[in-house]
């Protein structure tokens, strides 16, 4: 397959883009609003500087620089952050201030990483120890949130703390411990450890329903999190979740075209599509767990052939451009007031599907970054 429109995609994506409004954020572009430091972004960013890293096109790298300078002051201090909101999502941006400090010395992204770590020790947690989700979602821990956080939080560990990963190690294995569901293999998406929300099972904490894309952020960070921890204890443990994860989720590919289901336990239900954000995670999850060799490969296969899939039939050449599409624009469990949001199998198919949108541009590009290791 030629994948050199694919670069293009990407680059035509980012001149189209400027800090504050970039043409990957529709939730904010539906708003007319402009942009905040937010994980839509911040997912864009750390794609883009993997692309810098494997084609040395600098282009990539000066948008991901202006990007932060537009919201890091430098003290530090991060424009437009709430930390009221105690909100997970926006930690997630700060992984790429450990690239811009290597390569720039400047002393704000090393500041602003600080920060934001600062801001994980003031996280509320859960009674079993894990980060709320936000503060308008007590006591809720949501797979999502585990991308947000914790590959962050190792991050930081690693090249500015003093390599402690016991805490967030213990954080998975409390998902696991809480979420996952013996029977289908799967992980639900959302967990109430008081057991109150609307949308949570009495007698578990449990949502009710899988949803893909949530199913994809945990592969994905797991599979960050290989790349990141040294060799030991930690690494194993999260290892043997990830590997668990991966062979559950080869049960419920679309035979023919390698993609997954918005909701993946219910195959073609009327309702249900074959969706594009959570495919190219879970492709890229077994793309880069098989070159780290926590997968046999056996999964790259399975990753190129989930990749190739969606480049067939949702990347599509129109109105003199590329366009990436079946992409879910968002899902989530709540809060009390929008109780639309309750994990039902209704509720995950009624969300809007979109083209471009960076939570599917994002992982697919990542996705391509494992595909092109395999030519290289």
């Amino acid at each position: 397959m030629d994948y050199q429109k694919i670069d293009d995609f990407v680059l035509g994506l980012v001149r189209r883009s400027i800090p504050g409004r970039t043409a990957w954020n529709l939730e904010k572009i539906r708003e007319g609003k402009p942009a905040s430091w937010n994980y839509i972004d911040g997912c864009m960013l750390t794609a883009l500087m993997e692309m810098e890293g494997l084609t040395g096109n600098r282009q990539y790298f000066d948008f991901v620089k202006s990007c932060a300078d537009h919201f890091v002051g430098e003290d530090g201090s991060i424009r437009t952050f709430r930390p009221e909101a105690h909100n997970l999502d926006d930690i997630n941006e700060g992984r790429v201030l450990f690239s811009l400090y290597a390569r720039t010395g400047e002393e704000k992204y090393r500041r602003a990483a600080d920060f934001l770590r600062g801001r994980l020790d003031a996280q509320p947690r859960t009674s079993e120890g894990n980060f709320w989700h936000k503060a308008i979602y007590p006591n809720q821990v949501w797979l999502d949130g585990i991308y947000m956080a914790q590959p962050f939080y190792a991050m930081y560990e690693k090249h500015f703390g003093g390599g402690n990963y016991s805490d967030l190690a213990g954080q998975i294995e409390n998902v696991r411990a809480n979420m996952f569901s013996q029977e289908k293999g799967l992980y639900f998406h959302g967990y109430d450890a008081s057991r109150t929300a609307f949308w949570a099972d009495p007698a578990t904490g449990c949502s009710k329903n899988f949803w893909l894309r949530s199913l994809g952020w945990f592969a994905v960070a797991l599979a960050d999190l290989l790349d990141i921890l040294p060799l030991g204890q930690e690494r194993n443990r999260l290892g043997a979740i990830f590997t668990e994860l991966m062979a559950s989720m080869t049960r419920y590919a679309d035979g023919e075209t390698g993609l997954y289901w918005q909701v993946p336990d219910q195959g073609n239900r009327d309702g249900n599509y074959l969706e594009t954000s959570g495919s190219a995670m879970m492709a890229y999850a077994m793309l880069k767990g098989a070159r780290l060799g926590a997968l046999g490969e056996e999964y790259a296969a399975l990753g190129q052939k989930t990749f190739d899939g969606i480049v067939d039939k949702y990347l599509t050449f129109t109105e003199n451009k590329l366009n990436l599409g079946g992409i879910c624009l968002v899902a989530g469990l709540g809060p009390e007031d929008n109780r639309r949001r309750d994990g039902s199998y209704e509720y995950y198919i009624s969300e809007p599907v979109v083209e471009n949108d960076a939570k599917g541009v994002a992982p697919f590009v990542l996705a391509y970054t494992e595909i092109k290791r395999l030519d290289a």
